[in-house]
């Protein structure tokens, strides 16, 4: 959204998409290949088709090189109607598993079985008999705990002043009260920083609508328990500011990726592309491959086409959203979408992986096997080993649309 650092946002967002439906998907297939899962096709090729949809649509708002208010909410108006499709495709194959009665390869599977139960369970207890170089360890431990607490306590303090949290276990009086009436005044702060300046008069309405939260607060619940009534209007505070937050430290994350890039002298959309990537994307590569070892035949389903629709939301949620603000910023002007001529690059190894995609696994009988995996990691190191060479000068060409 930021004239500074919409390249960044722009590569990050391919980056990510790359990285998550090549090297997450290729490592999750490998990771299982000795168990030789299987995974339905249709809903395989629904969703690789719908990203390629959704890159294809992207390249020629990059190739226009501007983009309208009604291009912004075109993004946003696909995600729904990517979920229509994918309910709807998903509903006439269970119709048609109920029909034909045929629904045995997809029971739901037993993550672990009772001699595995047991033997986390021993692993869970604590020993008896514990050394000393055991206890010295357990110290250290404790020691950084102790140095890390510390060390988040000036970003973890605010934080815990401003999102109100109503759960049982960490329902507090005193940080409620505090949050709730502080929130208001940061949302105006937050906006009076990275948008247009609030006036005197915004500030004093904030303060005393969050003083008036905060006196009903005081009156309405205890130290023991949450307030009951208007239990949605915390929970819409609490995801209000924690996205706040989020964009808070996504702000500063981004200014410190630019200075990196200006001190080694990296260009900022390469880092977008690669640091950036993956720092967004180690999350789905954790929570894909473990499902994926212990889910069973669903959890490879689920893992698999994991690596595509989250893409897909990134793209057209993710981006869609930030494209939204920024065209209704300049409307009814059109916004000039920033012209980067590796993003081009980037674009055709990520179709090239989807084709892999594609074409290997159907005709591989839909198994996922070493073969697949191996393909697509052999697609994103090409990548990777191009870009690397640019950035050391090896390599000097310029791709133009």
């Amino acid at each position: 959204m930021n004239d500074g650092t919409n390249d960044i946002g722009l590569n990050s967002i391919i980056g990510g998409a790359f990285f998550v439906s090549s090297v997450v998907a290729g490592i999750t297939s490998i990771s299982i290949s000795q168990h030789g899962r299987k995974i339905k096709k249709s809903s395989f090729i629904g969703n690789v088709m719908f990203l390629i949809l959704c890159v294809v649509c992207l390249l020629v708002v990059i190739i226009i090189g501007k983009i309208h208010l009604w291009g912004g909410l075109g993004f946003f108006f696909l995600y729904l109607v990517y979920v229509c499709f994918i309910f709807a495709s998903e509903m006439h194959v269970r119709q048609e598993e109920i029909e034909t009665d045929d629904d045995d390869s997809f029971d739901l599977p037993m993550v672990c079985d009772m001699k595995k139960g047991q033997e986390l369970s021993c692993e869970l207890k604590v020993p008896l008999l514990v050394d000393k170089g055991h206890e010295v360890q357990s110290g250290n431990f404790c020691v950084l705990r102790k140095v890390g607490y510390v060390l988040e306590l000036p970003l973890d303090l605010p934080r815990k002043l401003t999102i109100p949290n109503v759960s049982q276990e960490k329902w507090s009086k005193s940080f409620g009260i505090v949050s709730i009436t502080l929130a208001p005044l940061l949302l105006v702060l937050i906006w009076d920083f990275f948008g247009p300046k609030s006036s005197i008069w915004a500030y004093g309405i904030s303060g005393v609508l969050g003083l008036c939260c905060g006196v009903l607060v005081f009156f309405t619940s205890d130290g023991l328990h949450p307030p009951k009534k208007f239990n949605f209007l915390w929970l819409g505070l609490g995801f209000l500011m924690s996205i706040t937050w989020t964009y808070i430290l996504a702000e500063e994350l981004i200014s410190l990726l630019v200075s990196m890039g200006l001190i080694f002298g990296i260009s900022p959309s390469i880092l977008g592309l690669t640091v950036l990537a993956w720092g967004n994307s180690l999350g789905d590569l954790v929570a894909n491959v473990t499902l994926a070892k212990t889910g069973g035949p669903i959890g490879a389903q689920v893992a698999l086409c994991g690596c595509y629709a989250g893409p897909i939301f990134n793209t057209l949620v993710g981006l869609g959203s930030s494209l939204i603000f920024t065209t209704w910023k300049a409307f009814p002007s059109s916004y000039i979408v920033p012209i980067d001529s590796t993003i081009y690059e980037t674009i055709g190894f990520l179709l090239l992986g989807l084709l892999w995609a594609l074409v290997i696994l159907p005709k591989r009988d839909m198994r996922l096997d070493k073969f697949f995996g191996v393909g697509l990691l052999a697609i994103y190191s090409c990548f990777l080993f191009l870009k690397l060479a640019r950035a050391l000068g090896f390599i000097e060409f310029q791709v133009s649309p």
